[in-house]
């Protein structure tokens, strides 16, 4: 694939590059759906496949399609940042309903 010159500083890559990152996502969506479909996994490990598989998807949406990847390194470091913050939020909200006491009533909404 030979990269497209748009200014002098980025190098963006062919158009066709950007297909193949929309099939990846295509493919990324259908597994999705039919793990969540067809797959007889435990509640937990379902989340943490589906909730992994959204954050690949995530990325490959902000790094190509929001053309972050051909950004300066300040802008990507900030991006990046904000999603290991999201990220954590994320993991620190499962690790509290996974590990939570059977016992321990929890309050309704």
């Amino acid at each position: 694939m030979e990269p497209v010159e748009t200014s002098k500083s980025a190098v963006h890559p062919h158009p066709r590059f950007y297909l193949l990152i929309w099939g990846a996502l295509l493919f990324l969506t259908i597994v999705e759906v039919g793990a969540s479909l067809k797959l007889a996994l435990p509640h937990a490990e379902m989340i943490l496949l589906l909730v992994t598989l959204a954050i690949v998807k995530a990325m490959l949406v902000a790094l190509y399609f929001m053309h972050l990847r051909f950004e300066r390194l300040g802008l990507s470091l900030i991006v990046s940042l904000t999603l290991l913050l999201a990220l954590i939020l994320v993991v620190m909200n499962l690790g509290q309903w996974w590990f939570h006491s059977a016992s321990v009533v929890m309050p309704p909404r």
